[in-house]
């Protein structure tokens, strides 16, 4: 009877990757990395950063199997109440500049639903699109603050409609030159020459939108104790997740190959910034075409991604604030203020808080010049401070090598103490360096200061909280 409630391996690999994963991955991926060469950095990236991530969060879902908190406990088990903080606040953190471009991405999708092209939503002003998305970002913050929660099943159902759109994608795109032969495909150049990317500037302040892509699995390991026998079945879970991002990142840049030609997208700064904006419903477009039903597979990507969108933006308000604010271990760290719910059980300061935080990057980015240039600054934006989080992970991993005999967990990553803590301390290194770099855009001053501030004033305003808290403590004594 017990088995009849347990998640399958597979099955969590699954929910895993339809986390993880997205149609949007492929495409930045592609728009970033000049096209196909971009399979080159994956295969580097799968390698050298998610094979180990994946199999170092296995390894902590394993010694933690009846810890359901994620990435937090992990923490707290590992080094203490006050790191387990701040990590929860880094998760939360992190939702900042992600809630910010939820209301952009959403008008977007509903914008190609509407006008089916990309080119009215980027005319209309910068000023007017923000307040639009100000308004939304408002009214989703109210739905928040009054305990609605309506659309969490319809998050579930977007994400996996968008999910599988990503895998029809690929398929049908696969499929398209024996159905059209004469579709106009683009002939990508395979040779070792075209693979290898140039290691420039831009390459490397680019590999953060990489490990954002692959970044996320820990967010599973509260179903770590869901699964049938965890401490083997959770890591098998990792290793197939790993394994099917991989394929999929490959076969969907090799599908966007026959689509579109990295030569126009780099033509110039705002070819590209088009791209990145509207690449994914131009990917849908053409490939309706290819199949001769118009506009259909691209209406229904475009209201999938709305919902998801939404959805995902009232969810963002809410979860990660709950998941700090619940937390008893990280509550003796937080100002009795950020405490207080309402009447309907949410916590109305700490969403003001975010009303203050995501409100400013919303408002700042009205000097922006042009609609897709928003999108693509916070694209950048979100590459650089959402894999601040996975800082915790490695961190925890590291922590717990080092006290192996205190936790003893029924799968290891690998036996060998010196790979282990050389592995974690390089996933470390390499997201911290990611990150940093990810800052830095080239020809563009104002993008490259709101990377760099953002997460500064975050991390301080973080520090600064339980500063707060102690004082209050003090003057109640």
């Amino acid at each position: 009877m017990e088995n009849t409630k347990k998640i399958d391996w597979y099955t969590l690999a699954f929910m895993a990757f339809s986390t993880v994963w997205g149609f949007g991955n492929v495409l930045n991926g592609f728009v970033y990395f000049n096209g196909v060469q971009v399979i080159f950095s994956w295969v580097l990236m799968f390698a050298l950063y998610f094979v180990p991530y994946a199999l170092m969060v296995g390894e902590l879902g394993s010694a933690f199997k009846q810890s359901g908190g994620g990435v937090s406990s992990w923490i707290h088990e590992t080094i203490g109440p006050k790191c387990a903080y701040y990590a929860g606040w880094t998760y939360w953190a992190c939702h900042v500049t992600y809630i910010a471009s939820k209301g952009s991405g959403g008008l977007k999708a509903l914008s190609w639903m509407v006008f089916q092209n990309g080119s009215t939503y980027d005319t209309f002003p910068t000023i007017a699109v923000q307040m639009a998305t100000l308004a939304v970002f408002l009214f989703f913050c109210w739905v928040a603050s009054r305990g609605l929660n309506p659309l969490k099943k319809l998050a579930t159902i977007a994400g996996s409609s968008m999910f599988v759109m990503s895998i029809l994608f690929i398929l049908m795109m696969f499929a398209a030159p024996a159905i059209n032969p004469n579709g106009g495909f683009v002939s990508a150049d395979y040779t070792v020459k075209g693979l290898i990317p140039q290691f420039n500037v831009n390459y490397f302040t680019s590999l953060s939108i990489l490990v954002f892509a692959v970044g996320g699995c820990e967010k599973i390991s509260p179903y770590v104790n869901k699964v049938k026998d965890p401490s083997k079945g959770f890591p098998k879970g990792m290793i197939m997740l790993a394994v099917m991002v991989m394929v999929c990142a490959i076969l969907g840049s090799i599908a966007m190959g026959m689509m579109f030609d990295p030569a126009v997208i780099n033509e110039s700064t705002d070819s590209f910034k088009s791209y990145v904006s509207n690449g994914a419903y131009w990917s849908f477009q053409k490939l309706g075409e290819y199949y001769h039903v118009g506009n259909l597979l691209l209406v229904i990507y475009a209201a999938c991604n709305a919902i998801g969108q939404f959805s995902t933006l009232v969810l963002s308000i809410d979860a990660p604030l709950r998941i700090l604010l619940d937390n008893e271990d990280a509550r003796q760290f937080v100002p009795s203020g950020l405490l207080k719910k309402n009447e309907h059980g949410a916590y109305i300061n700490g969403i003001k808080m975010v009303i203050c935080l995501s409100g400013s990057i919303i408002l700042i980015q009205s000097f922006v010049p042009g609609a897709a240039s928003v999108l693509t600054q916070l694209n950048k934006l979100n590459s650089v401070t959402m894999p601040l989080r996975y800082l915790w992970v490695f961190a925890a991993y590291i922590a717990l090598r080092k006290s192996l005999n205190k936790f003893n967990p029924e799968y290891k990553f690998t036996k060998n103490q010196t790979v282990a803590l050389v592995a974690g301390g390089w996933c470390f290194f390499v997201t911290a360096a990611c990150c940093l770099l990810g800052m830095y855009v080239e020809g563009d001053i104002a993008s490259t200061a709101l990377n760099v501030i953002t997460p500064v004033v975050l991390t301080a305003l973080g520090l600064i909280l339980p500063e707060i808290k102690k004082r209050e403590v003090a003057k109640a004594k």
